[in-house]
This record gives C-alpha cells, structure tokens and sequence, in this order.
C-alpha cells in the first residue's frame, strides 16, 4: 500500500470527491470556483461509467435542467457550445457532449482519477468511536486500483457523490433475495438492459419477466414489447406488487414533461392489446431451475413460483429483469459518523422531504448543505446517493447540492443556505404523448410516485446519481440511424 505524504496543514489538502458522475463533476466544478482543490475518484476506468451502462436511454428532461451551472461556466470557457436546451439527451449524449468535455477542461483534467474505487472512508489514525480532536484529523480515503493495489489518500472534506447504481434492490419483497435468487443470477438481466441493441440476441424469442412498477421497468417493457413485433415468440410478463399498475400508467395530459408523457399511455396500450401479460399484488416467493428453455438456447430456464391474491402461481421464464429499484453502498462508510433515517437511508433531516410515500420528486423542495450534513465535520452525501432508497431524484437537484456544499466548505454560509431549484411545472408522472412516441420517461429507481417532475437511477440518471428521468425512445432512434 502507498500513501501520498501528508500535507502540513489540512487547508492545502484536497477535497476529495466520490464519484465522476454528472453530480460528481458538478461538485468539482463548484470546488474548483470557490478556490478549493478537488479531487476526483472514479471507479470506473472512464468518467460517468454508470451513465455509460444506459446510454441507450434517452432522457425525458431536456438539456436544461441537466446541465449544472458551474460546469457550464468551465466548458465555455474553453468554447464548447451548449446543446440545444429544449433537446433530449440520451445517455451517451450525456457522456460524450457534457460530461467527458468537462472532464477534459485543463482546470479539472489533472484532478480526475479514474479506476480508483473508494473501499473505505475514515479519519487519519482514528476510528469512529474516537472523538477528542476528531475534527481537527484529515479524512483518510482508501482507494484500490484495477491491479488490487492500494492507495491511502488524504483529504480536508469528502463528497460522496458514488450515487447507487450497481445495488439493485433484490426480488424478494422484504429486501432479501428471494429463495434461489443469488443461483439463478445467470438468468437475471441488468435493471437497464439494451433490449433492441446490444443484449438483443438475450430476449428475442424468449420468456421475459419484467419485475417492477417504475418508469425502467416500464422502459424496458416497451423495448420488449417493440422486440416482439420482430421476433416471433418473445412472451412478455410483468410482475408489479402493488394492486394496480395505474402509477406506472401516469396521469395522462397533466404532466409537465412531455417526453415523459408516453410512456404511461402506450404501455397501458400494450397491456389492453395481450402484448404485455400484467401481473399485480405479486410476491416472488422462489425461483429455480426449471430443466425448461425456449427458444434456440440451451441450459435450464427458469420457474418463477408467485404469490398474489389470485393465488399462488409457477412461472415457466428464460430472463429476468429486475427493475426493483436501488439502495446505497454503506459498507465504505462504517468508519464515519453517519446520520442516517433507518427507512430511506438518507441524511436524517432530508429523510421527511423524500420519503416516497409522501413525496414525488415534484414536491422535494430545494435542500443544501445544513440538511445533507452529519455528525462527521466535512462529510457530505450527495446526488443520488443522498436518497438512500428514495427514488425519483434529479440532477437538477443534485446540482444545487453540490453547489451549497461547495460554498459551506468555502466559508460561505450565506451562499450555501440560499438553496433554489428551477424544476418544470408538473402535476403527474406521466404525459401526453408528442409528436414523436420515441419519447417517454424512465426512474432509474425503478418505484417512481406519480409525480416525479423529471431529470440510473437514478436514475441516477434526471435520477440516477443521476437521472431520475430518462425516456423510452429506442425504437423510434435506432430507426432514425438506419
């Protein structure tokens, strides 16, 4: 293991940033503006590698709520010219015209470190349970690189803005994976997958179960629903818990996103014309090898045995998509002071505003510094991440996060408790559809509330750490590229 010498005062240590996301960068961006040292920590071995997982996708909020404001500033002065506002983004739009420029600016470039994933957070030479001079301690990062080495780095505040793509939430319905569910993992997609692209070969002529009532689910359905109308035998079921899909369905004409908007409709389409076999009030109960597949594969499929007031059923399937929603990754934390809502796993004091039994994240009011702190001096979660298991997040509000934050570390009280966020107006989920039907909506969490006002997860992701807000559309562009 290395370790980079120490600083002699904590003021010219870095402030290291978790993540090199959309809400990551932003932090550094903020940082960077308000005369502080970032450092940046990837795991992947690019910038914005969970944003790249869906790339496919497009999202359903225009380039104007997923662009942050300081970002902004550093890529025009290098003259990178802004997309059209009113555009829709997919996510490798996202990546090649926003976040990989930004992370090319010469201020930000040398501050990146890529394939550095963060093991573990704590304070140079003392554990949590040590708390005399605790704040006067630099905070101790631990990274490890592709060849298993690893790297102690040393920093004055830390931003987690990890976000939480990569932990799916489990099939089962009490937050465990359901009886033979880690087995059958061969069988088991990503939450995202590319149906009409890249992992086509996987779902065409075969028995798909979606699992899920959020707009990824729902993205992926109509992909499958798409793929369908080409190759003869793919079998379409979609499993929800709730008593009724009418939340993945929306509201019809009362959104303010229209791009989000026909998602809801022409899923409801879908299911009213036997493509889409809807089951509700659902609870997987096990899954295992069935000895059973269709379609030109070999190797078992899959029997899904279910629970539902309709009675207990046994589902004969060859994928399973598990579009279950996601939780944070807590383990690299356990040394810091955390103050964390048991349900939501979120900040304590953000927890009431997000709680998706209550809220959408239309009605998520502007949130900074003061609500995201802990009882550890310096620390931050932020962008998706901050959520816990919330989902239904925003860049936008991600962007307005980071930028408070950046100002409390700066000294700046005034600045960081001016919270503001310029969000569309929005009653519902769901929309009209446009002009153009590529367009829709997507929660990378995967358990979107009627209401989400747009912007993985979350998606991360927009959600996703990212965008809560990404739209179905693949049919409709692959199209247009041939």
């Amino acid at each position: 293991m290395s370790t980079p010498p120490a600083a002699t005062d904590r003021g010219d240590l870095p402030v290291v940033v978790i993540g090199a996301g959309p809400v990551g960068l932003a932090a550094a961006a903020h940082l960077l503006e308000r005369g502080l040292d970032p450092l940046v920590l990837e795991a992947g071995d690019q910038v914005g590698s969970a944003v790249r997982a869906w790339s496919h996708v497009r999202l359903f909020s225009p380039w104007r709520y997923d662009l942050d404001a300081a970002a902004v500033r550093l890529l025009e002065a290098t003259g990178w010219t802004s997309p059209d506002p009113a555009g829709l983004p997919t996510g490798g739009d996202l990546v090649t015209r926003y976040l990989a420029p930004l992370a090319a600016v010469p201020a930000l470039a040398p501050r990146i470190r890529t394939g550095r994933r963060v093991v573990a957070v704590s304070r140079v030479g003392m554990d949590a349970t040590h708390s005399h001079g605790r704040s006067d301690r630099p905070f101790l990062v631990r990274t490890q690189g592709p060849d298993g080495a690893f790297v102690d780095h040393r920093a004055r505040a830390v931003i987690d803005a990890s976000g939480t793509w990569g932990r799916s939430n489990p099939l089962g319905a009490a937050g465990l994976p359901t009886i033979g569910e880690t087995e059958a993992g061969d069988h088991l997609s990503g939450p995202l997958p590319d149906v009409l692209g890249a992992d086509r070969a996987r779902f065409a002529g075969r028995r798909v179960l979606v699992v899920g009532a959020g707009h990824s689910a729902t993205n992926t359905l109509l992909d499958l629903v798409a793929l369908a109308g080409q190759e003869p035998g793919t079998v379409i079921t979609w499993a929800v818990r709730g008593a009724s899909a009418a939340r993945a369905f929306g509201g019809g004409d009362r959104d303010g996103l229209p791009a989000r908007g026909a998602l809801g409709s022409r899923l409801r389409a879908a299911v009213d014309a036997g493509r889409v076999e809807l089951l509700t009030g659902v609870t997987i109960t096990a899954v295992e090898a069935s000895g059973e597949a269709s379609g030109d594969t070999s190797g078992d499929a899959l029997t899904v045995t279910t629970s539902s007031p309709a009675g207990d059923r046994r589902l004969p399937v060859d994928v399973v998509v598990p579009a279950t929603g996601f939780r944070p990754d807590l383990a690299m934390l356990r040394e810091v002071r955390l103050d964390l809502a048991p349900g939501v796993e979120a900040p304590r004091r953000l927890a009431p505003l997000i709680d998706p039994e209550f809220h959408s994240c239309g009605t998520v009011p502007a949130h900074g510094a003061d609500v995201l702190a802990h009882p550890e001096p310096g620390f931050f979660i932020a962008g998706m991440k901050s959520y816990g298991r919330a989902p239904t997040f925003l860049l936008a509000t991600g962007y307005e996060q980071v930028r408070s934050i950046a100002a409390a570390l700066a000294g700046d009280a005034a600045a960081a408790a001016d919270v503001r966020l310029d969000l569309p107006e929005t009653g519902v989920c769901s929309s009209t559809p446009p002009a153009d039907t590529s367009g829709g909506t997507l929660d990378l969490d995967g358990t979107a509330s009627a209401g989400c006002c747009g912007g993985p997860v979350t998606a991360e992701p927009a959600t996703l750490g990212f965008p809560t807000g990404l739209a179905h559309g693949r049919a409709g562009e692959r199209a247009a590229r041939r």
